[in-house]
């Protein structure tokens, strides 16, 4: 797995070295980096995935939209160069990346693989050095990673049918997470994602995951004849036909794209979600978190940036209940740049779900309104 991200000048971060768990969840004001440390790993990975013998990170993909140089390197200490680190438990990559402000791609100044650097190579294969790349489980991880924004796609009619090779992952929005689950209907998922009593095929296991979320939940997924499409049909009752999914209410259609990316991962695969949280009831933010944490022990590496106390609490309670160890989940609290205090804290939960520290504005707006309503403040 990944256990730690370096960033140099990189938008907000003058210097970020981010320890990495089973299960990372990012929290924080607004604007505070916790989408822009995501982003460097999206930049790797469509880089590696759309330009494989690029030897230029591309900042606009299909997965993200950076703009240029100037708006990704930081305005505060950086030039026209930053620098993103990658290790796992047997290697480190260190990239150095080098543009003129107002370009769209960056020159691959220099790349270091356990600390041995290639000054301005010639030739990349996803990144790195053509050989060092054949092998690599970290290059092969973060070109194959699943990433999820917080603005998906809602209710559709119908939804393109990619084939695999071109849509393997559910796609950033979730816009091609009915062709996965078309494609990948028969196919069994994760041992320790599976519902006992419940076929292990990727639909039923789907279905049966939705019906945790929203009860009654059952999915029909049709072809359209003689067209690259597919139809979506939801029902919340066993009492109703199947609707379209305008007509069952839209946090189904959030939570969807994240079930079908879980459940179509192998181990070690890593799954980066923006605001897993939205459009749904307080209960089902919990069960999410107690659903990422099951993901997690199941073998993917997860990374979630939130703002809601409910999916943090749902993986607290995944920890009490021994669902999950403490040392297998980090929490980081993103704070805006200030000279007298860090930009992250990291606080640290034990085995019974507590944590040992609460700094200021973190999940803590709940007891703030409390106090002032008791006039305690």
């Amino acid at each position: 797995m990944l256990t730690r991200l370096d960033l140099k000048t990189f938008k907000c971060f003058e210097l970020l070295h981010l320890p990495l768990g089973h299960l990372t969840l990012l929290s924080g004001s607004n604007a505070s980096g916790k989408s822009s440390a995501l982003q460097a790993l999206v930049l790797l990975h469509q880089t590696m995935r759309e330009h494989e013998w690029s030897t230029r990170l591309m900042l606009n993909g299909e997965a993200v939209k950076l703009g240029t140089v100037l708006d990704v390197v930081d305005k505060v200490h950086g030039r026209r160069t930053f620098e993103i680190g990658v290790r796992d438990n047997e290697q480190t990559f260190l990239w150095t990346f080098d543009g003129e402000r107002s370009e769209m791609s960056m020159a691959v100044d220099s790349v270091s693989i356990d600390q041995v650097s290639n000054k301005q190579p010639d030739s990349l294969q996803f990144l790195l050095p053509p050989k060092a790349s054949v092998n690599s489980s970290l290059a092969n991880r973060l070109r194959g990673l699943a990433y999820i924004t917080a603005e998906r796609i809602g209710p559709r009619e119908v939804y393109t049918l990619e084939d695999r090779q071109i849509a393997p992952v559910v796609g950033p929005a979730g816009e091609h997470a009915v062709s996965v689950l078309h494609w990948g209907r028969d196919e069994p998922v994760l041992d320790g994602l599976v519902i006992q009593g419940v076929a292990n095929k990727r639909l039923r296991q789907v279905e049966a995951r939705m019906q945790q979320f929203f009860p009654g939940c059952a999915l029909i997924v049709q072809q359209v004849p003689q067209a690259n499409a597919v139809t979506l049909g939801l029902r919340t009752s066993n009492d109703t036909d199947f609707h379209r999914p305008i007509h069952v209410g839209f946090g189904l259609t959030q939570v969807l794209p994240i079930v079908i990316a879980a459940l179509s991962a192998v181990k070690e695969d890593i799954l980066l979600i923006e605001n897993p949280e939205v459009h749904l009831h307080p209960a089902g933010q919990a069960l999410m978190g107690k659903f990422l944490a099951e993901v997690t022990c199941a073998g993917v590496q997860v990374i979630v940036e939130t703002h809601s106390d409910h999916v943090l609490n749902g993986i607290r309670r995944a920890v009490k209940a021994d669902r999950i160890q403490p040392d297998q989940v980090a929490l980081h609290f993103f704070r805006p740049r200030s000279a007298d205090m860090d930009q992250v804290v990291s606080p640290q939960i034990d085995a019974t779900g507590n944590i040992d520290t609460w700094p200021d504005g973190f999940f803590d707006q709940f007891d703030k309104d409390m106090n002032h309503f008791a006039g305690w403040d």
